[in-house]
């Protein structure tokens, strides 16, 4: 039996070979212990849909607060970040407790059926605040709901994402599992990038009352298909008592804060899973920091910031995500069956560069006298967007095995309540420099139609190069991932010849 080395336990060296004749086969008791059924594949899926849905809707919904109650830019970003400070604890720490919480419904299921509900209710009322107060009034007021939204979602998503990394120890299981997710998920990016064109309609008095009425239906998403997981999907076993450190059991607060960050710790000095994390946040972030321009580039480049421009835009805005949201879902089988081929790795090498292309094709797309031609970018941009999070969902799936291998201990919730808050802690830098750069580009809203040439090229550079450069870089930290199929599987085998394979 190998051990891990006293100076650095996560180098996959440590593990190359040795047991790739024990590796499962696909017909053997333990490959057919490892499939999913049909019920549960679906039920995951609608929790992943939640989770699509209320990281969709939050940034198209708070747009209002700038284009609607006029607020400063730079201050919408500051009420999109300061909630992560807040998230860099809770996260990991509600992903602990989830790790070690032992009831007769599980370690995941209550907390995806409480988090569901308590998330649904708050992000209902968050957005039904009074009219007529200052500015100030207007970001401590959101600032304090969005905290408080945060909070409550972490304790649904953080388990949620955890059992999704453990529902299964097949290798191209795991990528199935998460192209379906995925794929279910991709719905919300069909329909909320009409949200600025709903809330501009003429239905409503102002987009402020139209973010009301979204809310509502928003809210109550979050709670009938949250809860679907914790009620149709089975937890799997976790390692039995015998093979865990004796030394690591719970006896109180203290010893509880020290496994907490003694974990942590552990989990950030995991190889393969820092360059998961940092290929996630350099390509979906850059691709969220460069897309929040896209509608400025729309109104006021393409449409000219006119009469009729922001529903003109809020329009070619809905066609534009609603395609490409379209186009994400034949990427992400694409992308499973092209993995099961060359390896996870080589695809998102692939991926990530067909979707370079697709953000270079912006430049031209942006045409007032064709605005449909921005179109064409919807493929090849659907690349990345399709890609990322299905393959990243089974690497991460097979990292924490890798990790069970060192430390004897099964610990998804805080491998994904890391993965996600960088992936959040990026969406709110995004928001965050939005607001930045948008005042350094010039942009005045007060201008209207009358914005400087030299605002309208660095709105659509921002939009173009930032993910195109973030992409480039994700690229070079992918290249050195070397977890293969063949190391995942030698890992499953040494962990079922331990401590066996685990059941239901």
């Amino acid at each position: 039996m190998p051990t891990p080395d006293s100076k650095n336990p996560f180098e996959p060296s440590q593990i190359e070979g040795g047991f790739a004749s024990a590796q499962p086969k696909s017909n053997s008791p333990q490959a057919r212990q490892s499939s999913i059924s049909l019920t549960q594949y679906a039920a995951y899926a609608s929790g992943m849909l939640v989770n699509n849905l209320q990281a969709a809707a939050l940034p198209a919904m708070m747009i209002c607060l700038n284009l609607g109650l006029g607020m400063d830019p730079v201050l919408v970003g500051w009420i999109g970040f300061i909630p992560r400070i807040f998230d860099a604890v809770s996260d990991p720490m509600v992903g602990f407790i989830s790790d070690n919480a032992r009831t007769r419904w599980g370690r995941r299921r209550p907390f995806i059926f409480v988090g569901a509900i308590l998330a649904g209710l708050v992000f209902m009322g968050m957005w039904h605040l009074p009219r007529g107060y200052s500015e100030s009034f207007y970001f401590w007021a959101f600032l304090t709901c969005l905290v408080g939204y945060f909070l409550t979602y972490t304790i649904y998503a953080t388990p949620f994402v955890a059992f999704g990394y453990e529902m299964t120890d097949d290798y191209h299981e795991r990528t199935r599992l998460h192209a379906v997710a995925n794929s279910v998920g991709q719905l919300a990016w069909i329909g909320v990038p009409w949200f600025w064109w709903i809330m501009t309609s003429d239905i409503f008095e102002d987009t402020v009352q139209g973010a009301r009425a979204l809310s509502i239906g928003v809210g109550a998403a979050i709670i009938i298909m949250g809860i679907v997981p914790a009620i149709f999907c089975r937890e799997r076993a976790i390692a039995p008592a015998a093979d865990r450190d004796s030394g690591k059991k719970l006896t109180g607060l203290v010893q509880n804060t020290k496994e907490f960050f003694g974990g942590l710790g552990t989990t950030l000095k995991c190889k393969p899973f820092v360059k998961l994390c940092t290929a996630t946040f350099l390509v979906f972030n850059g691709y969220q920091l460069g897309v929040s321009f896209s509608l400025y580039c729309m109104i006021y480049y393409v449409f000219g910031g006119g009469d009729g421009a922001s529903s003109a835009a809020g329009g070619l805005n809905g066609r534009w995500g609603s395609l490409t949201a379209i186009c994400t879902l034949a990427v992400i089988p694409l992308t499973a069956w092209i993995s099961e081929r060359i390896g996870k790795r080589k695809t998102f090498l692939v991926t990530i560069t067909l979707s370079i292309l697709g953000y270079a094709s912006k430049w031209i797309g942006y045409n007032p006298e064709h605005p449909n031609w921005l179109l064409a970018s919807c493929p090849l941009v659907a690349f990345g967007t399709g890609s990322l999070f299905t393959l990243m969902g089974s690497m991460i799936s097979d990292v924490c095995d890798y990790d069970e291998l060192h430390s004897k201990e099964r610990r998804e919730g805080i491998f994904g309540a890391i993965y996600w808050w960088m992936v959040k802690v990026g969406m709110a830098l995004a928001g965050l420099m939005t607001g930045y750069l948008l005042n350094a580009s010039g942009f005045d809203e007060a201008l209207g139609a009358d914005q400087a040439d030299t605002t309208l090229f660095w709105l659509r550079t921002f939009d173009v190069v930032i993910p195109i450069v973030t992409s480039l870089a994700a690229l070079a930290v992918m290249s050195t991932y070397q977890l293969s199929e063949t190391e995942a599987n030698s890992i499953r085998a040494q962990l079922e010849e331990r401590r066996g394979a685990l059941g239901s």
